[in-house]
């Protein structure tokens, strides 16, 4: 593959403004792209340094006008670049430039190149260095059928007024034949809109008015060509004889809108600026605002995000079976995971969960009898895979940074509570905030999708989707897994529900509990083969979240004591005792004995409940004590709005 840099353009606005400038006069002559970046570093350098690295290219070529031709001499000379590939379009002045596009059919004609080819421009600041080419040029590869335009999403307080834009969503862009308001500004950049399936750019607009769309998403001049395409040039060149148009954003414009070529769009983790035709003030102005923006993610910065149990207040163990739940976080435990950037990236055991240390062959028989052998370190380290297979496959490339990981956990094991989704789910977060990807990368609807996938298809645990979307959206959540959703879009119907009333569960759970001696149940085998008693139980399950559902919008806290207890019967129905175990059926009888609604509130190992007579609450712990079960009342856990984190 070859690489083109493009650094042929004439800045006189800035150049003048510089020599004018006591603070900036000794930068006089100086090409654009040879300027100071962030850091203090020439703004080439960093291309060339992420460029050169290993050898990903067989030959890189710079074109330059024959003004500044002496100083990327110089430059070469210096840093290891080969002058012969410095190419020289003759022009001296603004009024008689080229044109990009025409720079780049310079290029490809007199190197006579019938190679794919990636271009940009190397006069382009950009926030972070450590983006990495390498996730560029495996994602171009992956889409063998069509080129590839970068793009990143702007900030709110980025400034608009030299550049391009990607819109992911076509259905949020506003009516292109609406009359278009006097006050409508036109932006400085390319707009794109990129279908969510493919990440196909189906539409490009360049400079367009500030009404034709609400996309924050900015194309640059950074693009991966098949070599069949590059004869698309001349044809491009041909019909624009208009310098002003010979820019790659018109051609990608006609490229896409005209030709109809398959283009897809990746998004990048870092911003660009193009500092082509700005003033001293504008320049200033991006210097400031990338170096802030990489300030503020300087290393060091430790993210630390939470994840909550849950309990399933009604319709489990349905949502496996394309049922109807109600679920809800509780505050009394959770799993926090911990992230810092690190030189080398570290995934920290933790000294109880990940035991590599014991005090004899007896220790490590009796903690391994108990706890069995799959400690947490696994989980970070599927998730880590899995995200990173996620944003390859979607065309986001992640910055080539490091990071340590470590994790802590009060949530008891094996006791159903959702301990293990709950770390894959916290460090989830940390990852997104740690690569700078939002909702829009990954949408909250499929993020419980990716986190069952991750223990499903990384470590083989069976699980279904109702804890992970109780994790990921927090608070008390309806969810209805009805098969049609989930296979026209990947995920059910969530709501969150409201949280002000609510009565007071218990919970209680096995003290002891052991990873050995688990009865394996064949529901799963029957309903797979159409067992017609299961199917029914599916279904009731479903009516009896509905009717819960009613149920806390009426606060009618007897009908969901009822509801509650008709949902644990049901379940043993099915199940039968031996699967769900003599010491979580003995906290079930334990508690009808003292007049409490039970049920489990999840795979078992614990029970909830809800006593609505207070007077014998008090009996009911010290029974379940006595027998070696603990008991809390439940704290609801609603969630927060800034996603809770430090």
């Amino acid at each position: 593959m070859i690489c083109v840099i493009l650094v042929a353009g004439h800045g006189t606005l800035l150049e003048n403004e510089i020599k004018n400038d006591p603070d900036y006069c000794h930068l006089t002559g100086i090409p654009k792209a040879l300027l100071p970046g962030v850091g203090g570093r020439r703004i080439l350098d960093y291309w060339w340094e992420a460029i050169k690295t290993r050898q990903l290219f067989s030959e890189v070529y710079l074109v330059t006008n024959a003004d500044k031709y002496k100083y990327y001499e110089r430059w070469a000379t210096a840093s290891e670049f080969p002058v012969e590939n410095i190419v020289n379009d003759g022009t001296t002045l603004y009024s008689n430039r080229l044109g990009a596009v025409a720079d780049f059919e310079l290029v490809v004609r007199t190197k006579t190149i019938q190679d794919d080819i990636m271009v940009v421009a190397g006069d382009m600041l950009f926030q972070d260095a450590k983006f990495d080419i390498v996730q560029v040029l495996d994602y171009f590869r992956l889409k063998k059928d069509g080129d590839l335009a970068i793009y990143y999403e702007m900030e709110n307080t980025e400034i608009t007024t030299t550049r391009g834009v990607v819109e992911v969503d076509p259905a949020s862009k506003s009516d292109s034949t609406a009359p278009i308001p006097v006050a409508a500004k036109r932006l400085n950049r390319g707009i794109v809109e990129i279908s969510p399936d493919d990440n196909r750019i189906i539409k490009f607009f360049e400079k367009p008015l500030s009404n034709e769309t609400n996309s924050r998403l900015a194309s640059v001049v950074f693009y991966c060509f098949r070599k069949q395409s590059i004869q698309s040039v001349d044809q491009f060149l041909q019909s624009h004889l208009v310098v002003d148009q010979r820019n790659f954003g018109y051609y990608m414009e006609w490229l896409i809108m005209e030709n109809k070529a398959k283009v897809y769009g990746m998004k990048l983790p870092t911003g660009f600026q193009l500092i082509g035709q700005v003033g001293l003030k504008d320049y200033q102005c991006w210097l400031e605002f990338f170096a802030s923006k990489k300030n503020a993610d300087k290393m060091g910065q430790t993210i630390t995000k939470r994840a909550y149990a849950r309990i399933g207040l009604i319709g489990n163990p349905s949502d496996g079976f394309h049922g109807k739940t109600i679920a809800m976080s509780i505050a009394n435990f959770w799993a926090e995971v911990n992230m810092v950037e690190s030189e080398n990236l570290i995934l920290v055991p933790h000294p109880l969960n990940d035991p590599t240390e014991f005090g004899s062959l007896v220790d490590l028989h009796g903690i391994s009898r108990k706890e069995g052998y799959l400690g947490g370190l696994r989980l970070l380290q599927a998730t880590c895979k899995k995200f990173y297979q996620y944003c390859s496959e979607r065309g986001i490339a992640l910055a080539r940074r490091n990071f340590t990981l470590k994790y802590d956990t009060n949530i008891p094991r094996q006791v159903g509570l959702a301990g293990s989704s709950a770390i894959v789910v916290a460090t989830l977060k940390c990852l997104m905030q740690f690569f700078n990807l939002t909702d829009k990368d990954m949408a909250k609807e499929i993020q419980p999708q990716f986190v069952l996938d991750v223990e499903m298809q990384e470590l083989f645990i069976t699980a279904g989707l109702q804890d992970r979307v109780v994790q990921v959206y927090e608070g008390m959540v309806y969810m209805d897994f009805e098969k049609r959703l989930i296979d026209s879009r990947g995920f059910g119907q969530y709501s969150n529900m409201d949280m002000q009333h609510l009565p007071s569960f218990w919970l209680a759970y096995v003290g002891d509990p052991s990873d050995s001696g688990k009865i394996h149940s064949n529901v799963r085998e029957r309903w797979n083969s159409g067992e017609t008693d299961v199917i029914a139980a599916m279904k009731k399950f479903a009516d009896l979240t509905d009717q819960a559902k009613s149920a806390f919008e009426l606060q009618d806290w007897t009908r969901l004591a009822d509801l509650m207890n008709q949902n644990f019967d049901l379940r043993r129905q099915i199940y039968g005792d031996k699967a769900l175990g003599m010491t979580n059926l003995r906290m079930v009888d334990i508690a009808r004995e003292h007049g409490s609604a039970v049920k489990f509130p999840g795979s078992g190992g614990a029970v909830i409940g809800l006593c609505l007579e207070p007077s014998k609450m008090t009996q009911l712990r010290q029974a379940l004590q006595v027998e070696g079960f603990v008991v809390c009342d439940l704290i609801p856990y609603a969630g927060c709005v800034d996603q809770c984190e430090k």
